[in-house]
């Protein structure tokens, strides 16, 4: 099997395991992939790792609102990815795998595991980056509405999170990426508050 075909039974695979909003499921997911593949290219770094960690970072969304065991999405979906993996024997070695793994667990802001590759510090930017800007205003008034919170939930998850994503970026190509997106974060929340 080619790369390019097991990449697409593994968008397959992200797709059946995602929710279908743009909050954090599968549309989520392309734009992490898109962003993931732009700076790849742009620092050289393993695109098939990037390809298949990046779709596959957020498949365990749906299990962790049901996990009764406080695991972090990343975790969990760190252990599905694995089962997968493995039930594709031949595509990947035992130490791509591992790296694949290590991106998953890696990426997220809360699971305090400390990316070690290229490739896991690109995911793990590139997630953050989709909470940042127009879109990741969307999605914050978006996840905000869907919980049943209000404005001050909004205000108080930037300050929280959102408006620190930038400090914590680990490469210099995010950071320049981030840029823009950083002042639309900056203007709305000076407004809502202004204007509250």
């Amino acid at each position: 099997m080619s790369d390019n075909d097991f990449i697409s039974r593994v968008k397959l695979f992200s797709k059946s395991c995602s929710e279908q909003d743009d909050i954090h499921g599968y549309p989520h997911v392309r734009r992490v992939f898109k962003t993931s593949i732009q700076l790849g290219h742009q620092l050289n770094a393993n695109m098939l790792i990037l390809k298949i960690s990046s779709l596959l970072h957020d498949i365990g969304r749906i299990k962790e609102s049901v996990d009764s065991t406080g695991k972090n999405h990343a975790d969990i979906s760190a252990e599905m990815a694995l089962e997968f993996l493995n039930s594709n024997q031949g595509i990947l070695s035992r130490e791509e795998i591992n790296h694949v793994i290590h991106c998953i667990r890696a990426h997220s802001y809360s699971n305090e595991v400390i990316p070690k590759t290229l490739e896991a510090k690109i995911l793990s930017d590139a997630d953050k980056l989709d909470a940042m800007g127009a879109i990741g205003l969307y999605r914050t008034i978006g996840f905000t509405i869907k919980s049943h919170h209000g404005i001050d939930m909004v205000i108080r998850h930037m300050e929280e999170k959102i408006l620190q994503l930038k400090d914590n970026l680990y490469l210099d190509a995010s950071r320049t990426m981030a840029g823009e997106r950083q002042q639309i974060l900056v203007d709305f929340y000076k407004n809502i508050k202004k204007e509250k």
